[in-house]
């Protein structure tokens, strides 16, 4: 029998600034994707599993997440919750620069389990450098998400973005689930199943027919 998962829950940036401030939410909608945070943080707090909150802040001045503001503040949902570490970054992995990796190993941690914002920025650098320093990772696709890009290099809409970002984490970074499946796994005492990039493209070239 496989060991259980040694679990924590990392809640990435769940500040004001995605709920009222400059950069909105929009897929999955924060009418969805914040119950399922806390619904994840009552679970794991309930469970014994170690819960991380994560804060981004810039200089005060800048204009996004500045210090001090009230747009960098976490949201009250989160700040009224109890949390066993409180980490500020200035970077998009919550792992940089922050002495998170050393805290988890120190309490005997192996597996990530994200949530916050957003998807494509501070959720995916975090999924990614997990997995590259040897970390189990999970996300949480309907307690994460995303906004919409317009730049140089073309346009794309906050679901695409949250979509492709999960499909491809999913193949090779982290097991991507929903809360519900989380919830499962963590009452079972079991790990959530990534995919690979092979089949996950063998899947993708067999369904065109």
């Amino acid at each position: 029998m496989s060991q259980s998962p040694k679990r924590a829950l990392i809640v990435i940036d769940v500040q004001n600034e995605y709920f009222n401030g400059s950069l909105l939410i929009e897929y999955p909608p924060v009418s969805q994707s914040l119950p399922n945070i806390t619904r994840a943080m009552d679970a794991a707090h309930a469970a014994g599993i170690p819960v991380v909150v994560v804060r981004h802040l810039t200089p005060e001045g800048t204009p996004i997440f500045a210090r001090g503001s009230a747009t960098a503040e976490l949201h009250p949902e989160i700040a009224r919750r109890p949390h066993d570490l409180l980490v500020d970054k200035e970077e998009a992995s919550a792992l940089y620069g922050t002495g998170l990796g050393d805290w988890l190993r120190a309490r005997g941690v192996d597996t990530l389990t994200v949530v916050g914002y957003m998807t494509h920025h501070c959720d995916d650098s975090t999924v990614r450098q997990a997995a590259h320093e040897g970390w189990t990772v999970e996300l949480l696709n309907d307690a994460t998400g995303s906004l919409p890009y317009a730049n140089a290099a073309g346009s794309v809409t906050a679901e695409e973005i949250h979509r492709v970002v999960t499909v491809v984490l999913h193949a090779g970074f982290g097991a991507v689930a929903s809360t519900q499946d989380w919830l499962g796994a963590v009452e079972a005492g079991r790990a959530l199943e990534p995919d690979n990039i092979l089949a996950s493209n063998q899947r993708a070239v067999a369904a065109r027919g």
